[in-house]
């Protein structure tokens, strides 16, 4: 006698107590921190300790953490380029001061924050006398190019004609050359501040050769431009440089003296 036919039971899959998921939140956690994401893993603690994210669905909750992470990797990039920029002064566009006094033309100053120009290959000129501002402004417009992911270097021209002259004597003058070829946006600050001589002369027409149509320059001086020929010992390499610098940049002409509360040595900042 045949036995009738069962009907197949469904087995209830084990649930999941409150009490255990801690322990397995753990080890997704170690696994988030060793591929590196650590902004994911912040955000994900975040919303276990938020009922409110428990309404969302797990595409939102997954977008939110790949917001956190996306937002965390490109604020460490931007800290990375103002690092490598070495930035004489930590200014900002927002710290800027446009009071009429000073001839600066907000509107300008707002486009050239948005880094346009660089991709574009023009220059900038920051001109005025001594105190007005023209490190602080070329150091905060140097910090807008790098949040729009350029790279950027600030240099005084002192300095770097130093840097020049010791790369020569070591062999590695090809090397510091090709390293400024390639920056999207080089500061030069105190540009002419000191007469050049006919081998300083040389030696930036080198790097501008290198940069012209390729690159942007930015320089801060308090020469005005009608001096600077006078400043170069050769007309010839006198020409090629203005040639490279002069026509193709935007200018902006700081106005006002020496800081109003002067404590020697003032520095040149807003």
């Amino acid at each position: 006698m045949s036995r009738p036919p069962t009907t197949p039971t469904c087995v209830a899959r084990p649930t999941i107590s409150e009490e255990k998921r801690p322990m397995l939140l753990q080890p997704l956690l170690d696994q988030l921190s060793a591929l590196g994401l650590t902004g994911c893993r912040t955000a994900l603690e975040a919303q276990q300790h938020n009922s409110q994210y428990a309404e969302l669905t797990f595409e939102d909750r997954l977008g939110l953490l790949l917001e956190v992470e996306c937002t965390r990797r490109a604020d460490q990039r931007l800290q990375r380029r103002v690092k490598a920029a070495h930035f004489a002064l930590p200014a900002t566009i927002e710290e800027v001061k446009f009071s009429p006094a000073r001839g600066l033309d907000r509107r300008r100053v707002l486009e050239l924050a948005q880094a346009e120009w660089i991709p574009r290959h023009l220059n900038t000129l920051v001109l005025g006398p001594t105190g007005a501002g023209k490190t602080f402004l070329a150091c905060a417009l140097g910090q807008a190019v790098c949040r729009q992911g350029f790279n950027v270097r600030y240099e005084r021209t002192s300095r770097l004609l130093q840097q020049l002259h010791l790369a020569q004597a070591d062999g590695s003058y090809a090397k510091l050359l090709a390293s400024l070829a390639r920056l999207p946006l080089l500061i030069l600050d105190d540009w002419l501040r000191d007469p050049l001589t006919t081998a300083q002369a040389r030696d930036l027409l080198e790097i501008l050769d290198d940069r012209y149509g390729r690159t942007s320059t930015l320089l801060a001086t308090q020469i005005p431009v009608a001096e600077w020929h006078a400043r170069i010992p050769d007309p010839t390499l006198a020409d090629a440089i203005l040639d490279r610098l002069v026509h193709q940049a935007h200018r902006l002409e700081l106005k006002g003296g020496p800081c109003a509360r002067r404590v020697p040595p003032c520095p040149d900042r807003l």
